[in-house]
């Protein structure tokens, strides 16, 4: 991190030196740390400069001249989804940075970050990572400049970028910049893309719009295939063009068939191989079985640093996301195939955990990943595995190649239970239910032993439109769910509580959709605490339902594409914000309006049938006033017989998340979390 630890270990100067958005946290839940223990491990020495002053060149001239290149990387949260809410507007915070204080990271991080190494040493090559750079490998569309952007290897003139968890590409390009090769002709890696000037020799080139007429198809004509996409002139002027490259990107994303694809830029292709083979089990566990310090670098001191403290006693268990959710950006940077730790690299981590954090108490706060119950599961078939072309495992209904068997999982809970000094192991990542339903054993297991009072899954919405968007299940499965969570927890003799999380303004999702999702809150007793409307995160495939109209789940075609209406517009999108917090004053005079363009006013009341009173709270809204109480039309009736300023229905709250949200216990508010189901 500076000159004195260089000193102390006797070195000149670094081989690699890593730049990252975070505060460097020492633990395998952070990237940089995981990058920079794994090149250790191959004997290169590495310098990380975190969250650097980007106003100059000097803090990235801090460690000298790195002998081989400069890792950049935003850290583990998109830049801008860090700095801004879906609605694009700065947050207050950076769970990231020591104390939470905003404004450490720029935005656009990565260009930045690039611009200033080459300030600082304009001869050294640049590697970028990450999230931030590895959403947008390709043309995309940017959410917050509101255009389709040409990939990030052309705006910020980096050498070559890794995309998704790149441990073997990481430790393959550095070797081979080490033997004097340059990184610019290392189009032979996997999970790599760079910028060339020419064709890739001894490739052939299949057109784009020839894919989708056998989407089935799996094995390749041959190993020297690449796809060429549309050129980023192209996509950034058509919209059915950019959703039917959506389309192609996602179902060439299997590492067993994928094939090479390329995308002109004015002069040049940007050249994007095939996706990493996933690690095995046994190369999991050489990840993190690394010496993870597994705390803050000394140098913030007693700073807290909110990311770290929510992952402070939890651990992975695993990697990837077969779910295909197309909101979430999982899929894309970690892949479809589950990458599962061994039990025993995860009993070991527990252990380390115990004697080497300072404040454990024996409670375990997770054990999970990016989703808590797909430890284990893959196909029943590996050459099927292989030849698939699925864009989800589970929708719309659970292929029935694919393995559920929940006893893995149930065996790592009862080992990691019995490991001296843990005392209680909750689970806290997001559970898969259409899953968990099919293994009641599970069901009762973790209701029994892992539930802290509540626990958190994800249904979304209630309603078929949008559901299908995102590719979840219907609300059915839900409903399924929580008979089986209910059951358990009386049988255990505990009152428990399942804290379901919504999405506001999906694309396909209409007004009415919004609207019975809110009858459906209030009918079940539900209450948001905190709600967040989608975001459109690069190369997400909703994101380009958002951006084109069209359904990139079927076919593109010139003729008889499926149109995909999404709330763009902020009143619109403030609208579905509102249905989700139907409970909360202050957006009841927006509702009204609504429903009454709807012709739902028969939605409007004091009973409880209704959604929303006709009484407006003094001090709200825009019907505030003198008086206790007035009504919506400013007639100024008394309030209904009973009610006291203020008043609220008995409730149980729910926290709705899609991008930011938190961990609420039920009853408590809390700050919102920053980690992102979106960003993973």
């Amino acid at each position: 991190m500076n000159r004195e630890e260089m000193d102390r270990l006797g070195w000149d100067s670094c081989d690699v030196i890593l730049v990252t958005g975070d505060a460097y946290v020492d633990h395998p839940s952070f990237g940089m740390a995981v990058i920079g223990r794994t090149l250790e491990a191959q004997g290169f020495r590495v310098g990380i400069i975190a969250q650097p002053d980007w106003n100059s060149a000097d803090a990235f001239r801090a460690l000298g001249r790195p002998n081989l290149y400069f890792g950049v990387t935003s850290g583990n949260m998109d830049s801008l989804v860090n700095n801004y809410t879906a609605d694009k507007r700065p947050r207050r915070d950076d769970d990231y940075t020591p104390g939470s204080e905003p404004g450490k990271r720029p935005d656009r991080a990565v260009l930045v970050y690039t611009q200033r190494c080459r300030e600082a040493y304009s001869d050294v090559p640049i590697v970028l990572g990450g999230i931030e750079a590895s959403l947008r490998r390709i043309a995309h569309f940017d959410h917050w400049s509101n255009k389709v952007r040409r990939s990030i290897l052309l705006d910020s003139k980096a050498d070559v970028l890794l995309y998704g968890n790149a441990e073997r590409a990481v430790i393959e390009v550095t070797h081979r910049i080490a033997r004097g090769e340059n990184p610019r002709d290392l189009f032979d890696v996997r999970g790599l893309a760079l910028v060339r000037n020419e064709k890739a020799p001894d490739y052939r080139e299949i057109d784009m719009s020839s894919i989708d007429d056998a989407p089935e198809r799996a094995a390749r004509d041959d190993d020297r295939q690449v796809i060429r996409l549309p050129a980023y002139e192209t996509v950034r002027d058509d919209r059915e063009v950019y959703a039917q490259a959506s389309r192609i990107l996602h179902l060439e994303s299997n590492p067993g068939n994928a094939r090479p694809l390329v995308q002109r830029h004015g002069e040049r292709d940007v050249w994007i191989t095939p996706p990493p083979i996933p690690l095995s089990t046994k190369e999991m566990d050489w990840v993190f079985d690394q010496p993870y310090a597994r705390a803050p670098h000394p140098v913030y001191g007693d700073a807290r640093i909110p990311a770290w403290e929510m992952i402070r006693f939890s651990v992975n268990i695993m990697r990837g996301c077969f779910g295909g959710c197309t909101f979430c950006s999982i899929t894309e940077h970690e892949g479809r195939i589950i990458q599962s730790r061994s039990q025993e690299s995860i009993l070991r981590e527990i252990e380390d955990m115990r004697d080497k954090v300072p404040g454990f108490t024996g409670q375990v706060s997770d054990l999970g990943g990016p989703t808590a119950n797909m430890y284990r599961m893959a196909c029943k078939d590996p050459e099927i595995e292989q030849s698939c072309r699925r864009l989800s495992c589970v929708y719309p209904t659970i292929c029935k190649n694919l393995n559920t068997d929940h006893k893995p999982l149930i065996d790592l809970y009862r080992a990691a239970r019995a490991t001296d000094g843990v005392k209680k192991i909750s689970i806290s990542s997001g559970l898969r239910f259409d899953l968990a339903v099919e293994s009641p054993e599970y069901v009762e297991e973790l209701v029994t032993h892992h539930v802290g009072g509540y626990l958190k899954i994800a249904p979304e919405h209630t309603e078929t439109g949008p559901l299908d968007m995102m590719m979840k299940p219907g609300i059915g499965s839900y409903d399924r769910f929580k008979e089986m969570f209910d059951a358990a927890a009386k049988k255990a003799g505990k009152k428990y509580f399942l804290i379901p999380y919504f999405i506001a303004a999906h694309p396909g999702c209409s007004d009415e959709d919004m609207m019975n999702l809110a009858l459906w809150l209030k009918k079940n007793g539900y209450r948001a605490d905190q709600v967040q409307t989608f975001t459109p995160t690069p190369m997400a495939m909703a994101t380009a339902m958002y951006y084109s109209g069209r359904n990139p789940l079927r076919p593109v075609r010139r003729t008889g594409s499926e149109r995909v209406e999404t709330a763009k517009d902020m009143k619109q999108r403030r609208l579905h914000k509102a249905f989700l917090r139907y409970h909360d004053p202050e957006n009841w005079p927006l509702l009204r309006e609504a429903l009454k363009e709807m012709g739902r006013e028969d939605l409007i009341g004091n009973g409880k049938q209704h959604l929303i009173p006709r009484w407006q709270p003094v001090g709200t809204g825009k019907a505030g006033g003198e008086g206790r109480r007035r009504r919506a039309d400013g007639a100024g009736k008394p309030a209904p017989k009973g009610t006291k300023a203020g008043w609220k229905l008995p409730h149980r709250p729910v926290e709705m998340d899609e991008g930011s949200g938190g961990r609420s216990r039920p009853g408590k508010r809390s700050k919102p979390r920053r980690q992102s189901r979106a960003q993973g």
